[in-house]
């Protein structure tokens, strides 16, 4: 009953999916007739993004404790955080070249954006905006993300000064996330409709692209899930090293399925890990943060949507800009999705932001997400465990002493 209930919003959702490409298989054409309702609740989703961002990294940031003691371990904890996200993205995207993800029918062509006249202009487009207003665009992402940033930090540095506004930042973030809670209860409806326009209009190709899309996540998903955090284990601590993650393992493992949460594994963890050889004042730090800022599931998860979307509207996966982007887009979409309940929908609207796509591209990016979600958050919970061991390493310059 445990597991039913954790997992009772994908059930749902899941069959909204169901019956939406059931009708559209039946009716055909006939179905767009109910797309409004799903482009309600895309419309409902668009417009609590903005401030649901703004809200949630800011507060973030401007709630940060801690001192110089700290400094060391933050840095270290940092650059493993992002050497495995982006270790598994690339990896992610060699699994894409391998098993290529074919689509015939074509969604809709994208249409090309005028590039701007130099490569310094369309960086300064991607991250910045010259006018305030344009932040409350779901299509400026990266310059909220930004500006967000910015201004949780300059609360942070205000100090008693900023107060108030820490805890306006905080109430924002607490009311937001129940706007996007009850957005979402309408989920399997909006989506469901929205899936019965795509199939009824399209056809039932699409179940083949997400199959395929779904058998190169939990494939790849499995392999770096025991030969990553094996690998991993082993720099941390050699052979003995794999053995004990192994052994410590199991339960936070267990306890991320039955849970579907990250933030409920933190309590698994924190013994885990301080049986693996981690020292207090590390583990404490490392899990914590981890399960908001450290995803390599979540970061798998990113590169295969991307390419589903990309091979749905006709565009190639493969050139070095996109490449790149991606990566750097996987690493934010981490970040930012660790503090929100159904986080993975805001990485994913701002992967539409990144590429310039459609609103028809976010149904497919939510539809993967949710049925990846299972082992994206054993990954994203239990990788936290094997950086713990891969920070101690890095820090005390000696493996961890196991028990």
């Amino acid at each position: 009953m445990g597991f039913l209930k954790t997992y009772n919003g994908m059930f749902w959702l899941l069959a909204g999916i169901i019956a939406g490409s059931i009708g559209g298989l039946i009716f055909g054409e006939q179905i767009a007739i109910i797309k409004p309702i799903g482009d309600i609740f895309l419309n409902l989703l668009f417009t609590a993004v903005v401030p649901l961002v703004f809200f949630c990294i800011s507060s973030a940031i401007a709630h940060i404790e801690g001192s110089h003691k700290l400094g060391k371990i933050l840095s270290v904890m940092f650059l493993v955080f992002l050497s495995t996200l982006l270790i598994a993205a690339f990896l992610t995207i060699v699994a894409v070249w391998l098993f290529p993800i074919h689509q015939q029918v074509i969604l809709q062509h994208v249409t090309t954006v005028a590039k701007a006249d130099s490569w310094g202009e369309q960086l300064s487009r991607l991250l910045t905006v010259s006018e305030f207003y344009e932040l409350l665009s779901r299509k400026n992402m990266l310059p909220l993300i930004i500006f967000s940033g910015l201004t949780g930090f300059a609360a942070l540095r205000a100090g008693t000064r900023g107060l108030a506004f820490r805890q306006f930042l905080h109430a924002g973030n607490e009311v937001m996330k129940e706007v996007l809670i009850v957005i979402m209860k309408a989920g399997p409806v909006g989506l469901g409709a929205y899936f019965a326009y795509q199939v009824g209009t399209v056809g039932p190709q699409l179940f083949g692209t997400y199959a395929h899309s779904l058998g190169i996540y939990y494939g790849f998903g499995l392999f770096y899930f025991i030969f990553g955090f094996s690998l991993y284990a082993c720099i941390a601590g050699g052979i003995p090293g794999i053995k004990i993650f192994w052994k410590n393992n199991i339960i936070p493992t267990l306890t991320a399925v039955g849970t579907g949460s990250s933030i409920a594994t933190i309590p698994a963890n924190l013994e885990a890990v301080a049986h693996m050889g981690v020292p207090a004042d590390i583990g404490h730090v490392v899990v914590p943060l981890g399960a908001t800022l450290h995803k390599d599931g979540s970061s798998i998860s990113s590169i295969i949507k991307m390419a589903v979307v990309f091979a749905m509207f006709g565009k190639g996966f493969d050139s070095p800009s996109v490449i790149l982007m991606a990566l750097g887009a996987t690493v934010i979409v981490s970040i930012v999705e660790g503090g929100i309940p159904n986080g993975g929908y805001i990485g994913e609207l701002l992967v539409m932001s990144i590429y310039g796509f459609p609103v028809e591209a976010l149904p497919p990016l939510m539809i993967i997400g949710t049925l990846v979600d299972p082992l994206a958050t054993i990954l994203n919970a239990t990788g936290d465990n094997v950086a713990a061991m891969l920070t101690t390493r890095f820090l005390r310059r000696q493996a961890p002493a196991v028990s």
